[in-house]
């Protein structure tokens, strides 16, 4: 019996949200009074799990150049039965939740998505999952022998636990993927929307893609990612890559600053999940106001040039 976290990296190097699944998956063992095991695929230096709690890292080095779901979920089953995983955890992201589901089938276990909290009772194994596009939360029953919980990002938050691990190989037969990368195009040099901490984001009422200057600087001074609305990567102004909310992508961060945008309900069901949510907006009726922690009535044209301003005279003090 055992706990297995599969710990996701992107060339080498782990995902932030690596560290906050090992953290999670280590509290679930203790409340079970058992160990965590964390799986890598291609991964970075196994070390970095031990600092969060990892007494044991699985490595499978293989020739798989991007993510397959298909093949991901093989190896994760496989990997799960050898080290006799009772409990799963895999993080919400995009690819999680691809993933999660054939785990699930693969083992034949009850699955929880986006959930937000460590088990209340082990007996019987409850979550609290986010529901209705995150605005409540219900408690899941997991009555299956085996378990697959997927955490929502930044919700249980990464806690260094350092202890001496161990690491060793593991080789895993791959399925037929039936389907391949040809070739992959990334965004260089910029904080990427799935592991930021601060995501700027912006909306028409910036009036034209001329005007995203000031966005970027102030994405620039908070170390932050760039994101905007559906309407503006619809005209082209923005690329897809960029558009976030219900039917773009999803947004968790620490930190959400909206500018010119009204907040539709389905742009609200994608960033409500954000710690801290800023709004800037001349139009003082416009709903995001009402999911705002805090908000600022004003034309962005102002405000905007005016908190960059602040916040350069801040950083030099």
């Amino acid at each position: 019996m055992s706990v297995l976290v599969f710990a996701d990296s992107s060339e080498g190097k782990f995902k932030k949200t690596a560290f906050e699944v090992v953290s999670y998956g280590k509290k679930v063992a203790e409340q079970l009074g058992t160990s965590v095991v964390a799986l890598t695929i291609n991964g970075g230096d196994a070390s970095e799990l031990y600092a969060y709690g990892a007494e044991k890292v699985v490595e499978v080095k293989n020739d798989l150049a991007s993510f397959n779901a298909k093949a991901y979920a093989a190896i994760i089953t496989q990997a799960s039965e050898a080290q006799g995983a009772d409990v799963v955890v895999i993080d919400s992201s995009v690819d999680g939740l691809t993933v999660g589901p054939l785990v699930a089938v693969g083992l034949e276990a009850g699955y929880a998505s986006n959930v937000v909290a460590l088990p209340s009772s082990t007996d019987p194994f409850t979550v609290k999952r986010k529901a209705f596009s995150n605005k409540g939360f219900n408690n899941t029953e997991i009555t299956t022998a085996k378990k697959v919980v997927g955490v929502a990002k930044n919700s249980y938050g990464a806690h260094e636990n350092p202890v001496s691990g161990t690491t060793e190989s593991f080789d895993a037969s791959l399925p037929e993927l039936g389907v391949s990368s040809v070739s992959i195009d990334r965004a260089t040099g910029k904080v990427t929307i799935a592991d930021a901490d601060v995501v700027v984001s912006a909306g028409r009422g910036l009036k034209g893609p001329e005007n995203w200057g000031m966005v970027e600087e102030l994405a620039d001074i908070l170390g932050a990612a760039t994101a905007c609305s559906k309407p503006v990567s619809d005209l082209g102004w923005r690329p897809h890559s960029e558009h976030v909310g219900q039917t773009g992508k999803p947004v968790a961060s620490n930190l959400y600053i909206a500018i010119g945008i009204s907040g539709a309900i389905q742009h609200l069901a994608g960033v409500n999940a954000s710690k801290v949510k800023v709004v800037i907006n001349n139009d003082p009726e416009a709903p995001f106001f009402k999911a705002a922690d805090y908000g600022i009535v004003g034309d962005a044209f102002e405000v905007v040039p005016q908190l960059i301003e602040k916040l350069k005279a801040f950083k030099q003090a």
